[in-house]
């Protein structure tokens, strides 16, 4: 399988380059020359298969000639070693449940594989690399835990100051050895910003081997197609409409579901659910494409103005905006709605959701005023006790700390300060 560049301007790459490279050196992101098909009888046969071996069926085209078949194995029985729970809550609606993982949010299946690919393709290299990411919350940690230890890899996470909750900033400046955070006087806009100016700085890339462990990364951004296989093979049989409602901040977990659809995976259409962050609402509604600066809001993991891997939800269906009106509705929500959504929730069904797995409850139940007839699965994307303070403030009530957030609620929190790209430049060289 080789990549190209969505700007169109670079050569083509293997997976192992997409992966070390992060992004074209045409600022591009990378995205497969083709789209493959499941095997004929994958999907009739999923609800037997154990996980790993659907993780083989899904992203052994991709790594196809990088990975060896038994290394993809053995790295998916690494990131596939816990649970993805499909809670049915009422008549058509379930939660998928994709934080039972090391650090209780979604992005720990992308950054242990990406972590767990790179530290394949560096195991005889004597060069290091220097992992640049941005987080708008929960990829920071996981992506801090997913490359821990990694050999030859450093890794350097920027995030928004006071923009993120405190448990999620504790799991992204406690951990010391090779992981390094640098908190940005901004938002997660102006985070990525820097990175993204970091990787066509043709001077870094001189002295220093970088690469990004955003979703803009193939490696964290395709495993993510496993949560809807593994919902797949967890619903019940039903002719009805099969609708997925994401959670979307950068868009790179739909996206990823949308990929999995066109593999072969029979869904009905996709739900993009945002918090007042609404650039991909506003295009759905207008097919103009206009970001604007990111809000603060409750649900801060989707604070995000300008969605980078909308530019691959585009290539995916051609350009053509009446194609991805027929897979793609999208709706934007307040705080107020959010709260009154984990309310509800609560009350009527004893389930504590998280902000972000509220808004995509909400999109949800918006979407099915009109499509009754369908069976809505809303993806429950970190645990709740991550927004610790939202949920005390809106239910009145307590959250046991489950084991991975005890673990670091003790520890120092160290970052450095810096708001300008020239700050993150010279941290970088130095």
């Amino acid at each position: 399988m080789k990549y190209f560049s969505l700007n169109k301007r670079s050569p083509s790459v293997s997976y192992r380059e997409a992966v070390i490279r992060g992004i074209a050196p045409d600022g591009g992101l990378y995205f497969p020359e083709d789209i493959p098909k499941f095997r004929k009888g994958f999907i009739e046969e999923i609800r037997e298969l154990p996980p790993v071996e659907i993780g083989m069926e899904a992203m052994q085209p991709f790594v196809d000639g990088e990975i060896p078949p038994a290394v993809l194995e053995e790295i998916l029985n690494k990131v596939l070693d816990f649970d993805f729970p499909l809670v049915a809550l009422d008549k058509g609606i379930s939660a998928l449940e994709l934080f039972h993982g090391p650090t209780m949010a979604f992005k720990d299946v992308g950054a242990r594989f990406m972590a767990l690919s790179l530290g394949y393709f560096s195991r005889n290299s004597d060069r290091e690399v220097t992992v640049l990411v941005a987080t708008s919350g929960d990829t920071g940690g996981a992506v801090a835990k997913g490359f821990l230890g990694v050999p030859g890899v450093n890794v350097v996470i920027l995030y928004p100051d006071k923009k993120v909750s405190d448990i999620q900033e504790r799991q992204l400046t406690t951990l010391g050895r090779n992981i390094k955070a640098l908190r940005v006087k901004g938002t997660f806009d102006d985070c990525q910003r820097m990175v993204k100016k970091a990787f066509v700085d043709e001077a870094l890339s001189e002295s220093l081997q970088l690469t990004s462990a955003n979703s803009i990364n193939v490696a964290r951004w395709l495993p993510q197609m496993l949560y809807y296989l593994l919902a797949y093979r967890q619903k019940p049989d039903s002719d009805r409409n099969l609708v997925f409602s994401v959670p979307s901040g950068n868009f790179g977990n739909i996206c990823a579901g949308m990929m999995a659809q066109q593999m072969g995976l029979p869904v009905g259409h996709f739900i993009a659910s945002t918090n007042v962050n609404d650039t991909v609402p506003r295009f759905m509604q207008t097919s103009q494409y206009e970001p604007h600066p990111s809000t603060a809001t409750i649900s801060n993991a989707m604070d995000v103005g300008d969605p980078s891997n909308f530019v691959r939800i585009l290539e995916l269906y051609g350009g053509d905006f009446s194609h991805l009106q027929q897979n793609l509705s999208s709706y934007a929500f307040t705080d107020p709605e959010t709260r009154a959504a984990m309310t509800r929730l609560y009350q009527q069904y004893e389930y504590v959701a998280d902000p972000h797995g509220a808004v995509g409850y909400l999109g949800l139940k918006k979407y099915m005023v009109t499509h009754p007839e369908t069976d809505g699965i809303f993806l429950e994307t970190a645990h709740p006790v991550k927004f610790l303070d939202v949920v005390r403030s809106t239910l009145n009530i307590e959250i046991p700390l489950p084991r991975q957030i005890r673990e670091v609620m003790n520890r120092e929190k160290v970052s450095i300060p810096i708001q300008a790209y020239e700050e993150l430049r010279d941290f970088l060289m130095s």
